[in-house]
């Protein structure tokens, strides 16, 4: 799988893609995730990607014609399956769609900043629009990390173990059970009998049950 981010400000993200699971999935061929600097794609002299709003608003935005270049040069070199733009206006982004995007081969992702972007490039040019929140960010940067861990790290290989991303929060409308570890008592706190157990159906029940109180009482929503 390759993403491709397309940003102002890409060293806001090559720390966080060049360690833990994300490096290890592009040092395993598993992903690709490349970050382009819009930046270069203008020909303004003060590389400048940003102007003024027509009429009178306050705020800048950012300019059609050095993202057009950029997702254009991009896509003479291969198909895209979806070219994405982070924005709190978007559909808001869930484990459901994380399952989704992990099964797609190429995919772009632009990040917005300041007032937001020229509004012909979600005309014509954007294919889905994804918030991660009700709220406003500096950036699109921090949106699209998050977007792009939690996309990643279903590709199969990634996770040691396959398994434990089928069992996450939300891949079936549930919270996770409670997890622990050794030791099995700890200042008199101890880990509930069942799992020490070693029976696997009464674990089983008893991971179910409690996932079901859990999302209960701290999101009833998810169970509508």
């Amino acid at each position: 799988m390759r993403i491709d981010i397309l940003t102002v400000f890409p060293e806001m993200l090559e720390g966080f893609f060049s360690c833990s699971m994300m490096a290890r999935a592009q040092k395993a061929g598993l992903a690709e995730i490349h970050l382009h600097d819009i930046r270069d794609y203008t020909t303004d002299k003060h590389h400048k990607t940003d102007d003024y709003p027509f009429g009178g608003c306050a705020g800048l935005v950012m300019k059609i014609e050095p993202i057009d270049r950029l997702i254009t040069d991009l896509k003479s070199q291969r198909d895209y399956d979806e070219v994405i733009y982070t924005s709190p206006d978007g559909e808001r982004f869930s484990q459901k769609t994380a399952n989704t995007l992990s099964l797609l081969e190429n995919i772009i992702i632009l990040c917005g900043h300041y007032k937001g972007i020229d509004y012909r490039i979600r005309e014509h040019l954007i294919t889905s629009e994804i918030s991660i929140g009700d709220y406003v960010l500096t950036g699109g940067e921090l949106a699209a990390a998050v977007m792009t861990d939690s996309i990643v790290r279903l590709i199969p290989g990634v996770l040691s173990d396959e398994q434990s991303a089928l069992s996450d929060s939300f891949q079936d409308n549930l919270l996770a059970p409670p997890v622990y570890t050794r030791p099995a008592e700890y200042k008199g706190w101890k880990v509930p009998d069942v799992l020490l157990s070693g029976n696997q159906a009464l674990i089983d029940d008893w991971e179910f049950q409690q996932s079901m109180e859990r999302t209960r009482r701290l999101r009833p929503d998810l169970l509508q």
